[in-house]
């Protein structure tokens, strides 16, 4: 199970995401439609409507995690047409995949895959806890600062940006009404926007230390 975890992440997920003129990572809903085994795009709607009112509920805007994209197709009879499709938040793929159908292998196989990762996350969160303001600061400096970062503070603002689909840090401290210089963001986080964020963090540690990451570009 451990290399087909690590073969989907890799593999699948990872290889259909889309990097924009901004820099900031997204995933194309019919993309991830097909990689969780879903045919028909009606079906995967529902779920899609589902994940949006879990992303609702912890707080965050609807908007920016599922952005609604029409797609250009051109039909059978040579008319171009659109289609509706969304380009979607890490975030948004995490709650579409949590309220997926389980019976399909490859919904399953994601979903242990981030079950797995959350495992990992309610350790850290505890750890985390006990952490004070300066250790808090630090929480990923160690392995950002092996793989060669110097600027800190910008490295750890796109990776707000990445998740919150372009949204700085100060924009982020700003519609939660905290100033980012005094006060730590992740403090004044739900439980379920909190552990968006650990994943994130976690997957960040992952890569810099397996592609062994050495230099800050």
């Amino acid at each position: 199970m451990k290399n087909e975890l690590k073969t989907y992440q890799e593999k699948t997920f990872e290889d259909i995401k889309h990097i924009d003129e901004m820099e900031n990572e997204y995933w194309e809903a019919r993309e991830l439609m097909l990689a969780l085994g879903y045919s028909k795009w009606g079906n995967f709607k529902k779920v899609i409507d589902k994940a949006k009112i879990s992303c609702n509920i912890s707080g965050n805007n609807v908007k920016d995690c599922f952005a609604d994209v029409g797609k250009p197709i051109i039909s059978g009879k040579g008319k171009k047409e659109f289609i509706e499709d969304y380009q979607l938040s890490r975030y948004a793929c995490y709650l579409i995949v949590q309220n997926a159908d389980p019976r399909k292998k490859l919904v399953a196989l994601c979903q242990t895959y981030f079950a797995y990762q959350t495992r990992k996350m309610e350790l850290t969160e505890k750890e985390y806890s006990k952490l004070n303001e300066d250790k808090k600061r630090l929480y990923t400096f160690v392995t950002v600062k092996n793989a060669g970062v110097k600027n800190f503070g910008k490295f750890n603002d796109y990776g707000y940006r990445g998740l919150y689909n372009g949204e700085t840090t100060k924009m982020i401290a700003k519609r939660k009404g905290i100033d980012p210089d005094k006060e730590e963001i992740l403090d004044y986080m739900g439980s379920t926007e909190l552990a968006a964020n650990l994943f994130r963090i976690t997957q960040t540690d992952e890569v810099l230390k397996n592609r062994k990451v050495n230099n800050e570009t």
